[in-house]
């Protein structure tokens, strides 16, 4: 095994610690280069995900001289899941990553921060509240979501013929998804839809304009994206938490109106991010679409935009390529080394 290879479940070459954070159990993966470290690097998961989705991502980062700090976020694997709303809010969650990662870098340090899918959206929030933590912010696949002076509640937005693409998520904040995943089988059969697995003719149990569909089930065939054993890792992760399982993920999908609460001292002025940032956005994304951030460049002072032929999973799918791109914006963005040039080479 290369250092650069991917992470496997229950690799030694990161740790895996807890640390109590504003009243909460986190557990993350921590990863230390050889020698001091460069940088701390802080990657965020999204939905249904755990820190182990950026399996692919960590060892590569550890080689680059950075420590490397990777939490199941609050809801997820090994950390706790409230099951009240309001400690998911983008807010209350970006306070506890800033917690956790001044445990690293100390009251007046900073560090890079990473996120994707939901932790993308956490990532861009982070900045606006810790402004002075974020040396450098990076999204893959997640467009940046500027704070708004009036709430539209997603079903009528969608009821407008917007943000169609977000139509899965009336499914998700309702009831019915977790009530429908509830056990290890079951939870093998949606890790497997979610992560596109497709029936034998082809077909697969999830669509962004309907969500899950849950009499296709138990008749995929395993996700190309997921090793057996990768499965089983995942499936034990969220089966740690009692039922139904799905509820603290899901209470992500439940904010909305309390984002917007929180959000409005943000509103009431110009949003511009100072630090340097990246937007990796991801070809073949049926939720999060590339054309998503075609208007984000003006919330930002230095953002980087680059794209990979991938689905949404492309932390995994495109792994080499986004790490690529990673890996050189942290040099000559956020580093500011000089790269080299193609007539070098």
């Amino acid at each position: 095994m290369s250092a650069a290879d991917k992470l496997t479940p229950g690799d030694t070459r990161v740790k895996y610690e807890t640390a109590q954070i504003r009243g909460k159990t986190y557990s993350y993966m921590l990863g230390e280069p050889e020698g001091q470290p460069k940088d701390t690097i802080v990657l965020v998961h999204g939905f249904p995900d755990i820190g182990f989705g950026w399996r692919c991502q960590i060892p590569y980062l550890i080689s680059l001289g950075l420590r490397v700090v990777v939490p199941d976020m609050l809801g997820y694997g090994g950390t706790d899941a409230p099951a009240e709303i309001e400690p998911y809010s983008l807010k209350s969650l970006s306070d506890d990553l800033a917690e956790l990662a001044r445990k690293f870098v100390g009251e007046d340090g900073q560090i890079i921060l990473g996120g994707h899918d939901w932790g993308g959206a956490v990532v861009w929030r982070l900045p606006l509240w810790h402004p002075k933590l974020i040396k450098g912010v990076f999204s893959v696949c997640t467009p940046f979501p500027p704070p708004r002076s009036e709430y539209h509640d997603l079903k009528d937005v969608i009821a407008l013929g917007i943000l169609t693409n977000f139509k899965y998520q009336l499914q998700f904040r309702g009831p019915e998804t977790e009530a429908n995943i509830q056990g290890e089988e079951k939870l093998r059969q949606f890790f497997t839809c979610m992560f596109g697995g497709r029936t034998s003719d082809g077909e697969p149990a999830f669509d962004v304009s309907k969500g899950i569909l849950f009499d296709k089930l138990d008749s995929l065939k395993p996700s190309p994206l997921l090793s057996k054993e990768e499965l089983e890792y995942y499936v034990k992760k969220y089966a740690a938490h009692p039922a139904p399982e799905l509820h603290g993920p899901l209470n992500w999908y439940r904010t909305a109106k309390l984002n917007f609460e929180e959000d409005r001292p943000l509103a009431e002025t110009p949003t511009v991010l100072e630090m340097p940032s990246l937007l990796v956005t991801a070809e073949k994304d049926t939720a999060l679409p590339p054309e998503m951030a075609r208007n984000m460049d003006k919330y930002f002072k230095d953002l980087t935009k680059k794209s990979v032929n991938a689905s949404h999973w492309a932390l995994t799918q495109a792994g080499p390529q986004v790490n690529e791109y990673i890996g050189e914006w942290i040099k000559s963005s956020v580093w500011c080394e000089a790269l080299p040039t193609k007539s070098s080479l």
